[in-house]
């Protein structure tokens, strides 16, 4: 079971979603994060993307939660 407190939330940095949770490595190069941004958190990146920060954390929400084999 999923808990609340394990979700993906804008305040966290890149390097660390990256590193708990691989399969959200494809939904950040779909977003054209670069890797020189993995210290910085998710909304702060986005912003600079010119992206809408909750489109990105819903994305990579989705893609921790989505059923089948984990990358």
């Amino acid at each position: 079971m999923f808990r609340f407190d394990q979700l993906i939330r804008p305040d966290m940095t890149v390097r660390d979603v990256k590193q708990a949770h691989p399969e959200t490595v494809a939904i950040f190069e779909q977003f054209q994060f670069r890797t020189v941004c993995d210290d910085c958190d998710i909304e702060t990146v986005a912003r600079r993307n010119g992206l809408n920060f909750m489109d990105v954390v819903d994305a990579l929400n989705e893609a921790i939660l989505r059923p089948g084999p984990k990358a």
